[in-house]
């Protein structure tokens, strides 16, 4: 039984120091500001049940001032925790998704497509029919080379999400594959990320 206990004791104290190894300046701070504006409803709530006018103003002031110390004790603590942390700059990446964002077809692909739509067109039929066909195979032909054009320029793009130790998150964009995982310890340079 002391085994299963202790074994108990230990998982906890593991799940303990990983949620708060996680925790960043910017998370303790909302937490704070919401237990301080928790703290300030219920206070007044308290003002509104004193017997005069007089005594409720005073408690109203004396519950803001309370309040408005508890923000600035909570945002001190978070300017020192990140100015202490060293390297607000520095984070590890959330994920990365690799995407394939399609060309555009430009004219080219159009021309030729719709030469070679024409020239297929117009050995179907004879007369009107012919005509007919040539003009449809010309539309048909421009349409399939627009899209194979556009297909051919399809470029790959990978997107990467980082926390910041500050608890900051964005999204960069790299035109070729930045060689990171979830986890990845980055560093913020010249408006991307680099591997720390």
């Amino acid at each position: 039984m002391k085994n299963q206990f202790a074994l108990l004791f230990a998982a906890a104290f593991l799940t303990t120091s990983a949620i708060a190894a996680e925790e960043t300046p910017k998370t303790r701070y909302d937490a704070a500001k919401k237990a301080a504006d928790t703290r300030y409803a219920d206070d007044k709530k308290i003002c509104a049940d004193e017997s005069s006018s007089s005594a409720r103003m005073q408690c109203l002031r004396d519950a803001k001032t309370e309040h408005e110390k508890a923000l600035a004790k909570a945002k001190t603590e978070k300017d020192n925790a990140t100015a202490a942390g060293g390297c607000p700059e520095c984070g590890k990446v959330l994920s990365v998704r690799m995407m394939e964002q399609e060309g555009k077809g430009g004219p080219v692909g159009m021309i030729a497509g719709g030469v070679a739509g024409a020239v297929l067109g117009h050995q179907v039929g004879k007369g009107t029919g012919q005509d007919i066909a040539t003009i449809a195979g010309a539309a048909g032909g421009a349409y399939a080379g627009h899209k194979v054009e556009g297909k051919l320029k399809t470029v790959k793009k990978w997107k990467v999400a980082v926390r910041f130790d500050s608890g900051e998150e964005k999204t960069f964009t790299f035109s070729k594959d930045p060689g990171f995982s979830e986890g990845t310890a980055v560093k913020a340079h010249n408006g991307s990320v680099v591997r720390r």
